[in-house]
């Protein structure tokens, strides 16, 4: 249905898209999620070819759109786009909005679009409309109108950009409904959206992307429950994050303490939290690790969420040590005060093969 081999899209100043690579069946329901800026929107502008890509291959029902000698109006007219800004035609009714295509395109008879419009807009449910104009409907009916033109040409792929950001809350389960319905009838969609909760429910599959291209493919139960890479994890479980690196004994520890008071201020982290946060780092990096690493290496992660706290994550050099299984017991007594759960873990990385997990107390424990 679309395969995509090696997609890079750079503009003057940022490369959103440095290689993608994948393939979409017919039938696939895919939600596309991931941070702002990471190409989610410029993947499906490349795909309808509305943004020329810098290099690599599109192909479409067999038809690689890249090729400068491709019929793009042919492809688009299987190949269905919904933005999030409507982009209907101010000067035209609802039902003109949706017959415009097909006769322009299809050349179908005025009363056979008519039709159709007609069936189309008692779909989406806004029959009543027909003979409105855009700027007499709320935001939530613009996009269900948009919706119905997209699909007036009947296509085989529909993407949709983002399609209920620009809409008051109010409004967006009535557009998910009609996605929802849509979904049910085995149309290809790709669907750009912020909503979590409605990219689980409708998806067989969902890209999270990151660093320049699809950072993790899967079901909506693998990214969603058991995501299998760290930025993934993090996305998806809303952390917020801060990452120390220590390279030196003589490193700035004033400064290091300094970036963990920000980083709880920042991020409205509860005051005792954020304490047992900068005791842990003192004792376990400052005053446990350092001192028996020749050569340091050590990187800090401090992850938080408002629904499960704090976990600060250590990973360093050198030979196995376990921290917990030392003769160290004033120090271990004052770090064993700032958790609640600790596991330790040895592996074969040759540059961290140590690492701590510290779950931090919550506020009230």
């Amino acid at each position: 249905m679309i395969k995509i081999e090696h997609l890079k899209k750079a503009y003057a100043n940022v490369t959103p898209l440095e290689d993608v690579s994948v393939e979409i069946d017919e039938g696939d329901i895919i939600s596309v999620i991931g941070p702002s800026g990471t190409g989610k929107s410029t993947l499906l502008r490349c795909i309808n070819m509305l943004e020329k890509p810098t290099s690599g291959h599109i192909w479409v029902n067999g038809v690689d759109v890249t090729d400068p000698k491709c019929d793009l109006g042919k492809v688009r007219r299987k190949l269905g786009m919904v933005f999030q800004s409507f982009n209907l035609f101010g000067h035209m009714t609802v039902i003109e909005n949706i017959m415009f295509a097909p006769m322009e395109l299809l050349g179908w008879e005025k009363q056979k679009a008519y039709d159709e419009g007609m069936r189309l807009l008692r779909m989406v449910g806004l029959a009543e409309k027909a003979l409105n104009y855009p700027d007499e409907l709320s935001g939530g009916q613009k996009q269900r109108i948009a919706i119905a033109r997209a699909l007036a040409m009947d296509p085989e792929i529909i993407l949709f950009d983002e399609p209920t950001s620009a809409l008051d809350p109010t409004m967006v389960e009535e557009v998910q409904s009609v996605i929802r319905d849509l979904a049910k009838t085995g149309k290809t969609m790709m669907i750009v959206t912020h909503e979590m909760s409605f990219a689980r429910a409708i998806s067989n599959r969902v890209f999270y992307m990151d660093e320049g291209g699809i950072y993790e493919d899967g079901s909506p139960e693998q990214i969603f429950e058991n995501p299998q890479r760290e930025n993934t994890r993090r996305f998806i479980r809303r952390l917020k994050v801060l990452e120390l690196e220590i390279e030196s004994k003589d490193y700035d520890f004033r400064g290091a303490a300094s970036e963990i008071d920000r980083y709880c201020s920042k991020n409205q982290i509860p005051w005792k939290t954020g304490a047992r946060i900068r005791l842990a780092f003192e004792e376990l990096v400052h005053n446990l690790l350092l001192p028996i690493l020749e050569a340091p290496q050590i990187h800090t992660a401090i992850e938080y969420s408002e629904e499960e706290g704090a976990v600060m994550n250590v990973r360093w050099n050198g030979p196995e040590y376990d921290v917990f299984g030392q003769d160290r017991a004033l120090e271990l007594e004052v770090l064993s005060s700032t958790f609640t759960e600790q596991q330790y873990f040895y592996t074969d990385d040759r540059e961290y093969p140590n690492r701590i997990i510290l779950r931090i107390r919550k506020e009230k424990d």
